[in-house]
């Protein structure tokens, strides 16, 4: 038998189609439901350990910068501290008042200079003592956070496992019965579907009513709706609407309660009781 092409098919099997994809569409969001909010906690963990890594990577660098202050420093003060030492050795060999003042000059600067070498090394060295502890709470948080994302992802591989089987099995499904509706009715059906606040498209008539928001159908719709000539949407949530008994629904057929009719014997008999009391007088 050749396989109808969407656009052949008939309104009742175009709208028993849908429901079908809903029905399998609903089971994988009920399988994904099952997870909760493992797969955002999860992503929020990754993202975390991410910006945690970069947070130290770069406390490092700053730690590697101040270190490398602190020797630029040191060869700085080195520097001053043999100029200061040779300009010492010359105040021997000056001739007169003019080169000595110049060397104490010299000596005085280069002394200068080396206590403000000391100077940034101290600051520096405060910088990495701040940075090192900073470092240290930082890869304190980030081993918090990994053993964290263990459990987690063991929890969630552990529901994946249960229900991977079923919902590639549903998924396949849905592919199947995607490939029979038209891309048109298909793509109206996901635009509900994705505006509906439970994920449901297509429901089926509840008590005269509909089956996503509960508002009253009228009668006349409600014909319309059994009779499968077109594809009908509800007027207040705008999902599409099917009777149950295309959705394979057993509704209830209302119980006739019976009349009860023992008062009314029982006032008949009171009153022909009290008409053949007064006979009775009547006739003394």
């Amino acid at each position: 038998m050749a396989k109808k092409e969407p656009t052949e098919l008939s309104v009742e099997e175009r709208l028993r189609t849908l429901y079908q994809l809903q029905t399998a569409l609903s089971a994988i969001d009920e399988k994904r439901t099952l997870r909760g909010e493992l797969p955002q906690e999860v992503n929020d963990l990754e993202d975390e350990i991410e910006g945690l890594n970069t947070r130290i990577q770069r406390i490092q660098n700053d730690i590697d910068e101040f270190q490398r202050a602190i020797a630029q420093k040191k060869g700085e003060s080195q520097n001053a501290q043999a100029s200061v030492d040779r300009y010492k050795e010359q105040l021997n060999d000056v001739k007169n008042n003019r080169e000595y003042d110049t060397l104490s000059k010299e000596i005085e600067f280069q002394s200068l200079e080396i206590e403000l070498c000391n100077k940034k090394i101290r600051e520096a060295q405060a910088k990495i003592a701040e940075k090192s502890e900073e470092l240290e709470a930082n890869k304190a948080i980030i081993k918090e956070r990994q053993n964290d994302l263990e459990i987690k992802k063991s929890e969630l591989d552990e529901i994946m496992e249960e229900t991977r089987a079923e919902e590639e099995k549903l998924k396949e499904q849905v592919k199947e019965l995607e490939t029979k509706i038209e891309p048109r009715l298909l793509a109206s059906f996901k635009r509900i579907r994705k505006n509906a606040r439970n994920g449901l498209g297509v429901v089926y008539v509840q008590r005269d009513a509909c089956g996503g928001c509960f508002n009253k159908i009228p009668p006349q719709r409600q014909l319309d709706i059994k009779m499968h000539k077109k594809v009908i949407v509800c007027e207040y949530c705008g999902r599409i609407l099917v009777d149950p008994e295309l959705a394979g629904v057993k509704t209830e057929s209302p119980v006739v309660e019976e009349k009860k009719t023992r008062k009314r014997a029982i006032r008949k008999t009171s009153a022909a009781s009290s008409k053949k009391a007064n006979d009775a007088n009547d006739s003394e």
